[in-house]
Protein backbone atom coordinates (compact mmCIF):
# COMPACT_ATOMS: atom_id res chain seq x y z
CA UNK A 1 0.00 0.00 0.00
CA UNK A 2 0.93 3.06 -1.28
CA UNK A 3 1.46 6.33 1.12
CA UNK A 4 -0.74 7.77 -0.99
CA UNK A 5 -3.17 5.37 -0.98
CA UNK A 6 -3.18 5.61 2.86
CA UNK A 7 -3.02 9.31 2.77
CA UNK A 8 -6.48 8.93 0.03
CA UNK A 9 -8.01 6.21 2.69
CA UNK A 10 -7.62 8.83 5.76
CA UNK A 11 -9.24 11.48 3.59
CA UNK A 12 -11.81 9.59 2.57
CA UNK A 13 -12.21 8.33 5.95
CA UNK A 14 -12.01 11.99 7.30
CA UNK A 15 -14.50 13.36 4.62
CA UNK A 16 -16.85 10.37 5.62
CA UNK A 17 -16.56 11.04 9.59
CA UNK A 18 -17.51 14.83 8.80
CA UNK A 19 -19.77 14.06 6.62
CA UNK A 20 -21.52 11.60 9.29
CA UNK A 21 -20.90 14.88 11.91
CA UNK A 22 -22.64 17.21 9.80
CA UNK A 23 -25.84 14.94 9.06
CA UNK A 24 -25.87 14.14 12.67
CA UNK A 25 -25.56 17.80 13.51
CA UNK A 26 -28.02 18.76 10.47
CA UNK A 27 -30.37 15.75 12.11
CA UNK A 28 -30.08 17.33 15.74
CA UNK A 29 -29.95 21.19 14.30
CA UNK A 30 -33.33 19.62 12.95
CA UNK A 31 -34.99 18.21 16.19
CA UNK A 32 -33.68 21.41 17.48
CA UNK A 33 -35.93 23.53 15.30
CA UNK A 34 -38.66 21.84 15.17
CA UNK A 35 -38.60 21.46 19.23
CA UNK A 36 -38.52 25.26 19.23
CA UNK A 37 -41.26 25.40 16.47
CA UNK A 38 -43.05 23.10 18.23
CA UNK A 39 -42.50 24.98 21.79
CA UNK A 40 -43.28 28.37 19.40
CA UNK A 41 -46.48 26.51 18.65
CA UNK A 42 -47.73 26.11 22.43
CA UNK A 43 -46.76 28.97 23.38
CA UNK A 44 -48.80 30.87 20.71
CA UNK A 45 -51.98 28.78 20.83
CA UNK A 46 -51.44 28.91 24.69
CA UNK A 47 -51.69 33.08 24.52
CA UNK A 48 -53.94 32.40 21.81
CA UNK A 49 -56.19 30.71 24.27
CA UNK A 50 -55.55 32.92 26.97
CA UNK A 51 -56.47 36.07 24.85
CA UNK A 52 -59.99 34.41 23.80
CA UNK A 53 -60.59 33.41 27.09
CA UNK A 54 -59.77 37.39 28.18
CA UNK A 55 -61.96 38.34 25.48
CA UNK A 56 -64.80 36.07 26.41
CA UNK A 57 -64.30 37.24 30.02
CA UNK A 58 -64.35 40.61 29.30
CA UNK A 59 -67.50 40.34 26.83
CA UNK A 60 -69.65 38.40 29.50
CA UNK A 61 -68.71 41.31 31.83
CA UNK A 62 -69.58 44.03 29.69
CA UNK A 63 -73.27 42.42 28.56
CA UNK A 64 -73.92 41.57 32.26
CA UNK A 65 -73.05 45.03 33.18
CA UNK A 66 -75.39 46.31 29.92
CA UNK A 67 -78.20 44.12 31.36
CA UNK A 68 -77.85 45.24 34.85
CA UNK A 69 -77.70 49.36 34.02
CA UNK A 70 -80.61 48.25 31.45
CA UNK A 71 -82.70 46.55 34.54
CA UNK A 72 -81.99 49.62 36.30
CA UNK A 73 -82.89 52.14 34.22
CA UNK A 74 -86.35 50.07 33.62
CA UNK A 75 -86.56 50.31 37.14
CA UNK A 76 -86.36 53.81 37.35
CA UNK A 77 -88.86 53.99 34.51
CA UNK A 78 -91.42 51.83 36.35
CA UNK A 79 -91.07 53.89 39.19
CA UNK A 80 -91.43 57.21 37.31
CA UNK A 81 -94.12 56.25 36.04
CA UNK A 82 -95.45 54.51 39.26
CA UNK A 83 -94.95 57.83 40.98
CA UNK A 84 -96.70 59.94 37.90
CA UNK A 85 -99.44 57.67 38.61
CA UNK A 86 -99.88 58.12 42.60
CA UNK A 87 -99.54 62.09 41.98
CA UNK A 88 -101.88 61.61 39.36
CA UNK A 89 -104.17 59.70 41.86
CA UNK A 90 -103.12 62.57 44.97
CA UNK A 91 -104.48 65.26 42.48
CA UNK A 92 -107.94 63.58 41.27
CA UNK A 93 -108.59 63.65 44.91
CA UNK A 94 -107.34 66.99 45.85
CA UNK A 95 -109.85 68.25 43.15
CA UNK A 96 -112.81 66.00 43.97
CA UNK A 97 -116.28 67.87 43.51
CA UNK A 98 -118.41 69.06 46.32
CA UNK A 99 -120.12 65.74 46.54
CA UNK A 100 -118.35 63.43 46.26
CA UNK A 101 -115.89 65.02 48.55
CA UNK A 102 -118.56 65.08 51.16
CA UNK A 103 -119.89 61.44 51.13
CA UNK A 104 -116.13 60.28 51.12
CA UNK A 105 -115.51 62.63 53.95
CA UNK A 106 -118.67 61.37 55.72
CA UNK A 107 -117.81 57.74 55.86
CA UNK A 108 -114.15 58.63 57.15
CA UNK A 109 -115.97 60.39 59.77
CA UNK A 110 -118.49 57.95 60.89
CA UNK A 111 -115.82 55.31 60.33
CA UNK A 112 -113.71 57.08 63.13
CA UNK A 113 -116.38 58.13 64.97
CA UNK A 114 -116.95 54.38 66.39
CA UNK A 115 -113.63 54.48 68.13
CA UNK A 116 -114.91 57.38 70.69
CA UNK A 117 -117.47 56.77 73.86
CA UNK A 118 -120.31 59.16 73.71
CA UNK A 119 -118.96 61.25 76.61
CA UNK A 120 -115.60 61.69 75.14
CA UNK A 121 -114.90 65.48 73.95
CA UNK A 122 -113.91 64.75 70.22
CA UNK A 123 -112.03 66.62 68.08
CA UNK A 124 -111.96 66.89 64.24
CA UNK A 125 -109.15 68.14 61.74
CA UNK A 126 -108.96 68.16 58.37
CA UNK A 127 -107.96 70.20 55.11
CA UNK A 128 -108.23 73.38 55.48
CA UNK A 129 -110.66 74.11 51.93
CA UNK A 130 -112.99 71.75 54.14
CA UNK A 131 -113.84 73.97 57.12
CA UNK A 132 -117.37 74.64 56.24
CA UNK A 133 -117.57 70.68 55.41
CA UNK A 134 -116.01 69.59 58.60
CA UNK A 135 -117.83 71.93 61.27
CA UNK A 136 -121.29 70.23 59.70
CA UNK A 137 -120.09 66.79 59.87
CA UNK A 138 -118.63 67.53 63.29
CA UNK A 139 -121.65 69.05 64.77
CA UNK A 140 -123.89 66.61 63.48
CA UNK A 141 -121.46 63.71 65.66
CA UNK A 142 -121.58 66.30 68.48
CA UNK A 143 -118.03 67.07 67.95
CA UNK A 144 -115.78 69.82 67.26
CA UNK A 145 -113.91 70.82 64.70
CA UNK A 146 -110.40 71.70 65.51
CA UNK A 147 -108.47 73.31 62.70
CA UNK A 148 -106.19 72.44 59.67
CA UNK A 149 -104.19 69.48 59.31
CA UNK A 150 -102.17 69.05 56.39
CA UNK A 151 -103.75 66.57 53.98
CA UNK A 152 -105.70 65.96 50.30
CA UNK A 153 -108.85 65.51 52.29
CA UNK A 154 -110.84 63.59 54.95
CA UNK A 155 -110.72 63.42 58.73
CA UNK A 156 -108.55 63.10 61.77
CA UNK A 157 -110.29 62.58 64.89
CA UNK A 158 -108.65 62.80 68.35
CA UNK A 159 -110.02 62.65 72.14
CA UNK A 160 -107.47 63.61 74.53
CA UNK A 161 -109.65 62.11 77.24
CA UNK A 162 -109.49 58.87 75.56
CA UNK A 163 -106.10 59.30 73.98
CA UNK A 164 -106.92 58.03 70.88
CA UNK A 165 -106.77 59.21 67.58
CA UNK A 166 -107.44 58.37 64.34
CA UNK A 167 -106.37 59.48 61.02
CA UNK A 168 -108.84 59.00 58.08
CA UNK A 169 -107.25 61.31 55.95
CA UNK A 170 -107.20 60.70 51.93
CA UNK A 171 -103.61 60.12 52.60
CA UNK A 172 -103.80 57.67 54.87
CA UNK A 173 -106.30 55.52 52.79
CA UNK A 174 -104.47 55.71 49.38
CA UNK A 175 -101.14 54.85 51.38
CA UNK A 176 -102.80 51.94 52.61
CA UNK A 177 -104.42 50.93 48.86
CA UNK A 178 -101.27 52.00 47.38
CA UNK A 179 -99.13 49.85 49.48
CA UNK A 180 -101.50 46.95 49.14
CA UNK A 181 -102.47 47.00 45.45
CA UNK A 182 -98.67 48.47 44.05
CA UNK A 183 -97.81 45.27 43.03
CA UNK A 184 -100.91 45.09 40.64
CA UNK A 185 -100.89 48.49 39.84
CA UNK A 186 -97.48 47.84 37.93
CA UNK A 187 -98.42 44.60 36.25
CA UNK A 188 -101.37 46.02 34.90
CA UNK A 189 -99.38 48.94 33.90
CA UNK A 190 -96.20 46.64 33.06
CA UNK A 191 -97.81 43.94 31.63
CA UNK A 192 -95.71 42.32 28.66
Amino acid sequence: MSLDTVVEDIRDEARARAEAIREEARSEADEVVAEAEADAEAIREERLADAEATIDQEREQRVSSAKLEAKQERLEARQAVLSEVRDAVEAELADLDADTREELTRELLDAAAVEFDEDDDVTVYGRADDEGLLTDLADEHGFEYGGEYACLGGVVVESEGSRVRVNNTFDSVLENVWEDELREVSDRLFAQ
